[in-house]
Parts: C-alpha cells; sequence; structure tokens
C-alpha cells in the first residue's frame, strides 16, 4: 500500500487537515498585519490548503463512483471556502474591507461541512 492509498483509505487526514486549516486560519487573521509573524503563519495556512485540497482529491478519487455530482459539488464548496479563507488573508495584509468574504467563508464552510457530514462517508452527523 503506498501512502496515497492509506490517506484515501478514511476520512481521518482529511478532517484532521481541515481542523488544524481552520484554526491556523482563524489565529493567522487575528494575528497583527504586516508582522514577520503573521507572513510565516500565512504560509503555514496555505500548506494547510495543499493538504486539505489534496486528501479531498484523494477521497473524491475514491468514493465520487457512489454519487459523482454530490461529491463534486461539495469538492466545489470546499474549494471556495479555501478561497473566501485566502481572501480574507490577503485583503486584510492590504487593509482592506473583508466582512463580506468572512460572511461566504461562514456560509461556505457550514455547506460544506452539512454536505460532507451528511453523505455518509467517515462520519455520518446527521444519521
Amino acid at each position: 500500500m503506498t501512502i496515497l492509498e492509506v490517506l484515501a483509505s478514511t476520512t481521518h487526514f482529511h478532517i484532521l487537515t481541515w481542523v488544524a486549516g481552520i484554526i491556523i486560519f482563524i489565529v493567522t487573521s487575528g494575528l497583527e498585519s504586516g508582522t514577520k509573524g503573521k507572513k510565516i503563519a500565512h504560509m503555514v495556512t496555505r500548506l494547510f490548503y495543499v493538504l486539505i485540497i489534496l486528501s479531498g482529491f484523494l477521497l473524491f478519487m475514491k468514493y465520487s463512483s457512489i454519487n459523482a455530482a454530490l461529491y463534486g459539488v461539495k469538492f466545489l464548496l470546499g474549494l471556495l471556502t479555501i478561497g473566501m479563507m485566502e481572501m480574507v488573508l490577503v485583503r486584510s495584509a492590504k487593509n482592506k474591507s473583508v466582512k463580506v468574504f468572512w460572511i461566504l467563508f461562514f456560509v461556505f464552510v457550514l455547506a460544506t461541512l452539512f454536505l460532507g457530514f451528511s453523505i455518509g462517508i467517515g462520519f455520518n452527523f446527521f444519521a
């Protein structure tokens, strides 16, 4: 078994990456703009974006045959969530308004979580 097969065999790694990614994102967004610490934290957040997308893609490839449309929508919502996270961090670094992007982030993350937990792979909180 390769490492990719192990990571795609369960949802544990994917859940770990998005939980850690969201926590690091919230910590990063609270740091003072223009500091070296915020730049480093932003780069760590970007690393978690890649891990989230990679683990999500592996799960998508493994389980999309069950319901391709539903998994495709969830994958798209996940990408939109990550996009809003990045927009919040980049626009706040430029001292621009981020209110709309925070709202969109919460809408997308809630929709992604609801869809992810209701499709029945791994943890099924809505069963």
